[in-house]
C-alpha cells in the first residue's frame, strides 16, 4: 500500500465497499426481488437503495467535516440511521 500512500482506514473503506457489492450481487442472484415504490415515488431495488445510501453517507460525512470537525464516529452513527431509513422507506 505504500506505492499509493494509502492508510489502513482507506483500505478498510474500499474493502467494505467491495464486500457490500459482492454480498448484494449474491443476494440478487439468490433472492431476486421485484422493484418497490417508496417515499421518493420511484421504483428501487436493493442495489438502488445501496447506491442512495452510499451517496447520502458521503454527503453526510462531508457536511459533518465542514460543520462539526473531525469527530467522525458520530457521523457514522448518523449514516447508519440514514441507511436504515433508506432501506426501510425508500
Amino acid at each position: 500500500m505504500d506505492w499509493m500512500a494509502w492508510t489502513w482506514p482507506t483500505a478498510i473503506f474500499f474493502a467494505v465497499i467491495a464486500s457490500l457489492l459482492i454480498v448484494f450481487t449474491f443476494l440478487a442472484i439468490r433472492f431476486p426481488e421485484t422493484p418497490r415504490t417508496g417515499v421518493l415515488g420511484i421504483e428501487t431495488t436493493r442495489g438502488d437503495r445501496l447506491f442512495i445510501t452510499l451517496l447520502g453517507s458521503a454527503f453526510i460525512n462531508l457536511a459533518w467535516l465542514g460543520l462539526v470537525g473531525e469527530n467522525q464516529p458520530w457521523a457514522m452513527a448518523v449514516c447508519l440511521i440514514y441507511a436504515a431509513a433508506v432501506f426501510r422507506w425508500v
